[in-house]
């Protein structure tokens, strides 16, 4: 049988004419050997091509002015130019003209056949950066622009159509650093300045949303970027004041570098963010006086809950019978005046006597019900550190 079989496979190989095991071996050595060298650079002309394609799909943009001709013109005739986009006295026309000076190209959802890419609709960097500047000296900053949660809102709108055309350019280096720089300082300045406005006017949610994701970004240049950042001392520090408590954030300061770690605003930001949490509402206080105006702002959101916390811990240690609190020093102790500290007890459920004399009792003190706690009201640890700053000093980092 065994014989029948092996004589079969050969007459079958014979029969096809095909090559021995060892012509097989041969010929592939052979070939093998003819092509390898062409293999590898035809691998290598490839990946280059393909990255010469990548950086072809790149769309650079050549649009000269804050918002394109064509978006313009379309908007013009649609009727919806914002008022501070139209010619002066045009405003109450039948169809206003719009200002090619003061117009900004507005945030547009990207849809289905919508051309992004389209690069006389995409401003170049030094534009984008220019749009910034105009939006912060001529509209931020304007004395006859009101009420300012309109111009939060046009500019805010405006500010995202820039980051749009960032991120189809794929834009790096100092120019979006310095356009996330003053896009940062804006949302912080604003969360302090807008705190207690209607929803419908100013929602901090969204603005929080925003203000991290341009926070995230910009950090992110700073760990990416060769260029020297000479404010990234600055934004570090913000960025733990404004996420005091974050595990994330507190790991990412402390992998920065030892010199960088140790300079003194994130050396500062770093002990508040201790005291807070070790629930240390009067080490944070006292602290909190050496922040600057914007660190202030950046700190503020968190206020509330500080003082709170200060009131529950004193409602505990000093809940006795025969204990009487001064009212002046529990108002230095919140960084807040006689007044302010009065009603604030009050809100708690703590008894202030006629004697400015706190008493302090853990089965009076109440959390206030939610939205009875005007944040706004107490805002003075924060307000009185502006002085005679201007809203371009502030945005622009010259404070």
């Amino acid at each position: 049988m065994n014989h029948r079989r092996g004589t079969s496979r050969t007459f079958h190989s014979q029969k096809s004419g095909a090559p021995s095991r060892g012509q097989c071996r041969q010929r592939n050595k052979e070939r093998c050997r003819s092509e390898s060298k062409p293999q590898v650079r035809e691998t290598d002309e490839d990946e280059q091509r393909l990255q010469q394609q990548l950086q072809e799909t790149v769309p650079k943009g050549t649009c000269q002015t804050m918002c394109p001709t064509k978006e313009l013109q379309n908007r013009e005739a649609q009727k919806r130019l914002h008022r501070f986009e139209m010619v002066p006295g045009t405003e109450k026309d039948r169809r206003p003209r719009g200002d090619p000076l003061r117009a900004v190209k507005e945030y547009s959802r990207p849809a289905a056949g919508k051309d992004a890419t389209n690069p006389t609709d995409l401003r170049p960097p030094s534009v984008l950066l220019k749009t910034v500047c105009y939006l912060v000296d001529d509209i931020l900053a304007s004395h006859n622009l009101h009420p300012w949660t309109e111009v939060y809102n046009f500019v805010f709108d405006r500010l995202r159509s820039v980051k749009q055309d960032m991120i189809i350019q794929r834009m790096s280096g100092l120019d979006c650093v310095a356009i996330l720089e003053r896009t940062v300082r804006f949302l912080i300045y604003a969360s302090y300045r807008l705190c207690g406005e209607p929803l419908q006017l100013y929602d901090p949610c969204i603005n929080d949303t925003h203000l991290q994701e341009y926070l995230s970004w910009l950090l992110d240049c700073y760990a990416t970027g060769t260029e020297a950042y000479p404010n990234q001392e600055e934004f570090q520090a913000l960025g733990l004041l404004y996420n005091l408590g974050s595990p994330r954030a507190t790991q990412h300061i402390m992998q920065l570098a030892e010199p960088l770690r140790s300079t003194p605003s994130i050396s500062l930001a770093l002990s508040l963010n201790q005291a807070f949490l070790e629930r240390n509402p009067v080490r944070l206080f006292r602290l909190a006086q050496r922040l600057n105006f914007l660190q202030t702002c950046a700190l503020h959101r968190h206020l509330v809950a500080c003082r709170s916390n200060l009131l529950l811990i004193y409602s505990h240690g000093y809940s006795s019978r025969n204990c009487r609190f001064p009212l002046n020093r529990l108002a230095q102790l919140l960084s807040l005046d006689a007044a302010l500290t009065t009603q604030l007890c009050k809100e708690y459920g703590l008894e202030v006597n006629k004697d400015s004399q706190v008493i302090f009792s853990k089965a009076a003190f109440t959390e206030p019900e939610q939205g009875r706690l005007h944040c706004k009201l107490y805002h003075s640890i924060v307000s009185e550190k502006q002085r005679d700053l201007t809203i371009e000093n502030i945005i622009h980092g010259c404070a």
